[in-house]
């Protein structure tokens, strides 16, 4: 049984996209409520409590109040924790609601979900989000599954969303989703590999140049470069979690992950670089591949020449950041 209109949504997750869909769903009209494992951060809540008040989403303090009366239950925390959120749900959920799971997770990660919620819930939705949502918002292309996805994809999009069901089964759609994150994050990690090296031959122009001249249509001698290696200086450390999720994938169905993980480790590695140089990703103002291939590389020669006690060793190192 699923509700005939989607009124209220509880949304589990309060990060990029959750704040997006929250402000946007709420500017719609819906009422809205919003659980963040942040909100239990001594460190976080506050500012956390507050970007909810300023999109006009009202938080709560436990899963199970942001829940208690949704019409739908949207999932939008990282993929290393889309199972626990399920199961902290799960016994929360009625028969009158919608569950939808909408992060980036293998196939048998979403039945494994599925299996938690399923029985506690109106209908189980597995979602593919298709681009980054910040650009379209809540507009975003989404791709829907489950025995309910026809149904579920109607009641979204009467409340402004982009969804298209695919399939009655559990996993084809996060299957699109993970095997496109092959290509799309894979070239991620090869812009920061390619790029970083070149920069320290020298050799980036003409490397950017043959790379246009290949592939005009791209954008190589444009805003592609910053794009790519600024999605990973970003967002690294929860893409590199979802090419986990694509590795299993790939094992699923026999396949040994070889370019997946390095796609994962390069994009762990930038992350780690950045958090021990104390760089940090700043969306407010514009990003350059080449300022933060110089930052590392000087950081790296500053670090080599302490070693050979030509100066002081730099001991200072930033928190990694968790996404």
């Amino acid at each position: 049984m699923i509700p005939k209109s989607i009124q209220r949504v509880g949304l589990i997750g309060f990060g990029e996209a959750g704040g997006i869909f929250g402000q946007d769903m709420t500017a719609a009209g819906l009422q809205v409520r919003t659980f963040d494992i942040l909100f239990r951060a001594n460190q976080c809540r506050e500012t956390m409590i507050e970007k909810a008040r300023q999109l006009k989403v009202q938080p709560c303090d436990t899963p199970s109040d942001a829940i208690k009366g949704a019409d739908l239950v949207l999932s939008a925390v990282t993929a290393s924790s889309a199972t626990d959120a399920a199961r902290e749900a799960a016994d929360s959920l009625s028969r009158e609601q919608i569950f939808m799971d909408i992060n980036s997770v293998s196939p048998e990660t979403k039945r494994e979900i599925a299996e938690l919620v399923g029985p506690s819930a109106g209908a189980f939705v597995e979602s593919a989000v298709m681009a980054p949502v910040p650009p379209q918002r809540l507009k975003v292309p989404m791709l829907l599954g489950g025995e309910s996805a026809a149904e579920v994809a109607q009641l979204l999009q009467a409340i402004g969303m982009n969804a298209t069901a695919i399939s009655d089964r559990i996993g084809v759609a996060s299957a699109i989703k993970m095997c496109r994150s092959i290509i799309i994050k894979g070239l991620e990690s090869l812009a920061v590999e390619s790029m970083f090296a070149a920069r320290r031959h020298g050799a980036e122009e003409m490397v950017l140049a043959s790379l246009a001249a290949t592939y005009p249509q791209m954008g190589w001698s444009n805003g592609l470069p910053d794009y790519l290696v600024g999605r990973v200086a970003e967002h690294g450390r929860r893409r590199a979690n979802e090419m986990r999720e694509v590795a299993q994938t790939l094992t699923g169905v026999g396949l040994n992950p070889l370019m997946a993980l390095a796609t994962a480790d390069r994009q762990d590695w930038l992350v780690d670089e950045m958090a021990s140089r104390n760089i940090v990703y700043r969306n407010d103002e514009a990003f350059s591949w080449r300022a933060l291939a110089d930052q590392i590389a000087q950081a790296e020669a500053a670090q080599e020449a302490s070693h050979n006690g030509t100066e002081p060793a730099n001991k200072c190192e930033a928190a990694r950041r968790k996404s």
